[in-house]
């Protein structure tokens, strides 16, 4: 008998698998909603909690204390992910955040005090959405001077300087108009201590986050210039 004649092997077709893993992009997906949830109701809290914004130290803490709960129920579950998944998530930066935010937190829940400072770095969560969507284009494989990247990008520029960096200045002017006041007089050392340590942290780490951002960012728009400067120098020797 002759031999059969077997059709030819399909070409073998690229894999479009996300590089994505699953601790990776669950992770990225919590915080997103962790942050949209405490970010929106803090802005909200911010705008309109009369006892707060009152008495930013010793105001009524009621509606302050369940945001922080809901960040404090985040932070810790994050922190058992990241040391579960260290190989793939880790970062060490992410856990002196996480654990610095947790002490601060603590006395607000304890003891009631320093609301509506614990309320206002929580607004600095309203950049981790940008931040998350970034890792989200990387792990799909988006090209990295596609639209969509380029604005995200450059959104996530502007909120993180907007929620993270602008309110540094005032933020710390605050603190040294209070300085030596009864209020704060009788929050106590540690408390005192926990407040101050606990934010000066958090914005070494925001100031550095801030500095590659804003690297990466001029980086891409500069390399945008150039392709379109080229693209319109070959067109006018074109024409």
């Amino acid at each position: 008998a002759g031999a059969r004649n077997h059709p030819p092997p399909l070409p073998a077709r690229r894999s479009r698998r996300p590089r994505a893993s699953r601790p990776g992009t669950r992770h990225r997906v919590v915080s997103t909603c962790h942050s949209l949830v405490v970010g929106i109701f803090g802005l909200y809290i911010f705008l309109f909690d009369e006892a707060t914004i009152a008495d930013p130290l010793w105001g009524d803490p009621s509606l302050v204390k369940v945001n922080i709960a809901i960040a404090s129920g985040y932070l810790i579950s994050d922190l058992l992910i990241l040391i579960l998944y260290w190989k793939v998530i880790g970062d060490k930066y992410f856990v002196i955040h996480h654990c610095a935010a947790l002490y601060a937190y603590f006395f607000i829940l304890r003891d009631g005090v320093l609301a509506y400072v614990g309320n206002f770095r929580l607004l600095a969560e309203l950049s981790s959405p940008f931040v998350n969507q970034r890792w989200f284009f990387e792990a799909l494989e988006y090209p990295k001077f596609s639209k969509a990247n380029v604005i995200n990008g450059i959104l996530m520029t502007v909120v993180f300087f907007i929620v993270r960096i602008a309110p540094i200045p005032p933020f710390y002017s605050y603190i040294y108009s209070v300085f030596g006041t009864e209020a704060y007089v009788r929050l106590g050392l540690l408390r005192q201590s926990a407040w101050i340590c606990t934010c000066v942290v958090l914005d070494v780490m925001n100031v550095m986050w801030m500095i590659k951002i804003s690297r990466g960012c001029i980086k891409v728009v500069s390399l945008i210039r150039q392709e379109k400067a080229k693209s319109s120098l070959q067109n006018g020797k074109l024409d």
